[in-house]
């Protein structure tokens, strides 16, 4: 497991999913300026959803890895 941090800098709400190996699941809602950290298995796939008037969008898709722990995962 690898330790992972997100922060919200966006003005509005986004959803976080982490999908990772052996039907590993992560959601949670992630408010304006709100960080969010958590385990997720090495190589999990991280996306960012954003809501939009006509629904919701994929903002961003990062990867949970050891080796980029010098650059948090934030957006």
């Amino acid at each position: 497991m690898v330790d992972f941090s997100y922060r919200n800098i966006s003005p509005n709400l986004v959803i976080l999913k982490c999908i990772g190996p052996d039907k590993f699941f992560l959601e949670r809602a992630i408010f304006p300026q709100e960080v969010f950290s958590s385990l997720a298995p090495e190589g999990s796939h991280l996306e960012i959803w954003g809501i939009a008037s006509y629904g919701p969008h994929l903002e961003q898709r990062l990867r949970v890895s050891a080796s980029n722990m010098e650059n948090a995962v934030a957006a």
